[in-house]
Order: C-alpha cells, then sequence, then structure tokens
C-alpha cells in the first residue's frame, strides 16, 4: 500500500532552515503530484506548495514568499521541501501529501488521496 513518511522536522530560530523529506512507497514520486501541507494549533491544515505529477513545474502559497522549495530525488522516491529565513509563525505539523490521480496539483486537500503522518516544526523566536 501507499506509505508517506516525513522526516527532517525540529526546532530551528527564526531566521534559520530546515528541510523535511517525505519518503513514498507504493507510488513513484516522478509520476505524482505531491503537496505539502502545514497545520498549526487550533488552526486548519493549510496548503504549502506542491509539484506536479510531471516535470518539475511548482507552486506555493502566498505565503512562502520565495522562502521554500520543492524538489524530488527520485533516486531515493522521496520529495524534498526545504525552508529558508523560517519565521515563528512557520510553526506546524507539516505534512506530505499524494494524489493517484493524473493531475498537475491541487491546493486543495480533498484532492490528495494519500498523508503521512506529519513532521513537527517549530520555529523560536
Amino acid at each position: 500500500q501507499v506509505q508517506l513518511v516525513e522526516s527532517g522536522g525540529g526546532v530551528v530560530q527564526a531566521g534559520g532552515s530546515l528541510t523535511l523529506s517525505c519518503a513514498a512507497s507504493g507510488l513513484t514520486v516522478s509520476n505524482t503530484a505531491m503537496g505539502w501541507f502545514r497545520q498549526a494549533p487550533g488552526k486548519e491544515r493549510q496548503f504549502v506548495g506542491y509539484i506536479a505529477w510531471r516535470g518539475e513545474l511548482t507552486y506555493y502559497a502566498d505565503f512562502v514568499e520565495g522562502r521554500f522549495t520543492i524538489s524530488r530525488d527520485n533516486a531515493k522516491n522521496t520529495v524534498v521541501l526545504q525552508m529558508n529565513s523560517l519565521k515563528p509563525e512557520d510553526t506546524a505539523v507539516y505534512y506530505c501529501a499524494a494524489t493517484m490521480r493524473k493531475l498537475w496539483g491541487s491546493r486543495d486537500v480533498g484532492d490528495y488521496d494519500y498523508w503521512g503522518q506529519g513532521t513537527q516544526v517549530t520555529v523560536s523566536s
């Protein structure tokens, strides 16, 4: 079955960087639209960005402001979220998501079929 496992979260000072990885099994990330979402305490799950099902096309939420980059490591069947210039408001559990449909990508949680367990990112001020 499909499984997504996030890793790389932790505690970082404001202005610092973290790299999150999403290791996939049961699907091939190079042919799959993959999204990143986050959820802070008391808030709904929020779209962060996606990489399209084919190629390297990416799209990000406005709050990213050029700070984050999504990419694939096809040899490891992994999707990577590189986060720079982190702010305290970036504190959240970050989730990787995948769809088995041939979508370019989506900002909506309902368009994704599989989710990882999440990894905690805490940005201290």
